[in-house]
C-alpha cells in the first residue's frame, strides 16, 4: 500500500530531525505490524500531508509503547522478529521509546489543538492501561469490568483517538468515529486474546497460550473460570509453565463450557456496535470491511 510507505518515510523524516544515527539504526530494527491505526486514519481522512503526519505520530507513539512493553514483559520477540531489547538491551529499548514518544509529541504540538488533545489524552490512558495490565497479573483476576477497562485503556483508547482525530481533520462527525474506533479497538484486543489460545506458536510469532502463563486472565479464561466446576485446578495452572496435557485440558474445558465460543460471539457483538456507529457515513463500506476482517478471522 503506497500510502503506508509515505507514513514510513514520514516517520524516518521525523526521526532524522534528531540528527542521531543510532536512532535511525534502531528504527530499522523495529518490526512493522499491520499499521491498523494508519489504515484507519487514511480511510477516514483521506491521504494528505496532514493525515500522513498524523499517521506517523500515532505509529511512533504505538511503537514507543511496544518498546516499553517488551521490557516490561521481558519479551525477546516482537511480531516474530527479535525485539530491540533482545538485540541491544532494556536501557536502549526504554530510551529509544522515549525518543519516539517525545518526537511524536513535538510534531503533535504543531497540529490542530483538538487533534493534539485527543491523541495526547489517549497516550495517558494507554500508559495507565499498561500499568493496570501489569497490576492485574498479581492475582487471578475474576472481574470482567476490570479486564474491559484495562483493554479499553491499553489498546482501544489510541485506536479510538486515531479515528476521532481523523474525523476532526476531515470535518466529519467525531463522536460517531470515536465510537467506531473504541469498539474496533476492544474487538481487536479480544480477538487477539482469543487467538493466543486457538492458534499455534508459528502463526502467532510467540508461544501459544502465553497470556495465561504470564498471568493475563483474558476473556476466554474469565468465562471459563465463571463456568467451570473445578475452579481450583484452573487457578493452580495460573502463571505456570503448562505441560501439553495441561494446555489440552484447558482447551477441552473451554470447548465444553463454550467459553471460547462465547468469547468469539462477544467480540463480534462489540464489532457490530462499531459497524452500527458509522453505517450511515459515506465511507462506511470500507470501515465495515476493516471491522469484519478483524472479527471474522480463522479461530
Amino acid at each position: 500500500m503506497e500510502e503506508l510507505e509515505k507514513v514510513k518515510n514520514q516517520i524516518r523524516e521525523f526521526v532524522s530531525v534528531c540528527n542521531h544515527q543510532k536512532s535511525l539504526e534502531l528504527l530499522e530494527k523495529l518490526a512493522t505490524g499491520k499499521m491498523l491505526r494508519s489504515k484507519l486514519i487514511l480511510k477516514i481522512a483521506g491521504v494528505s500531508l496532514e493525515s500522513i503526519k498524523l499517521c506517523a505520530i500515532v505509529e511512533m507513539i504505538h511503537a514507543a509503547s511496544l518498546l516499553h512493553d517488551d521490557v516490561i514483559d521481558e519479551a525477546n520477540t516482537r511480531r516474530g522478529q527479535p525485539s530491540v531489547n533482545a538485540l541491544y538491551d532494556n536501557k536502549t529499548s526504554i530510551m529509544f521509546g522515549d525518543i519516539l514518544y517525545s518526537r511524536a509529541f513535538t510534531e503533535l504540538s504543531q497540529m490542530d489543538k483538538n487533534i493534539a488533545y485527543t491523541i495526547s489524552n489517549a497516550v495517558t490512558l494507554l500508559s495507565i492501561g499498561e500499568m493496570m495490565d501489569v497490576d492485574l497479573t498479581n492475582t487471578f483476576n475474576k472481574s470482567y469490568d476490570k479486564y474491559l477497562d484495562m483493554i479499553y485503556k491499553k489498546t482501544a483508547s489510541l485506536i479510538e483517538a486515531s479515528a476521532k482525530a481523523a474525523a476532526i481533520l476531515s470535518k466529519k462527525d467525531e463522536n460517531k468515529y470515536a465510537l467506531y474506533g473504541k469498539n474496533l479497538g476492544l474487538a481487536f484486543q479480544m480477538v487477539d486474546d482469543i487467538l493466543d489460545i486457538t492458534q499455534d506458536s508459528k502463526t502467532l510469532g510467540k508461544p501459544a497460550m502465553l497470556d495465561f502463563v504470564e498471568g493475563k486472565v483474558t476473556i476466554p479464561y474469565l468465562l471459563l473460570h465463571e463456568r467451570i466446576e473445578n475452579k481450583t485446578k484452573l487457578e493452580a495452572l495460573y502463571k505456570k509453565e503448562l505441560t501439553n496435557d495441561e494446555s489440552l485440558w484447558i482447551k477441552e474445558q473451554m470447548t465444553i463450557t463454550k467459553a471460547l465460543e462465547d468469547s468469539i460471539t462477544l467480540a463480534k457483538q462489540i464489532g457490530n456496535i462499531a459497524i452500527d456507529a458509522v453505517k450511515d457515513e459515506n465511507d462506511s463500506e470500507t470501515l465495515i470491511f476493516i471491522m469484519k476482517a478483524m472479527i471474522e478471522r480463522e479461530f
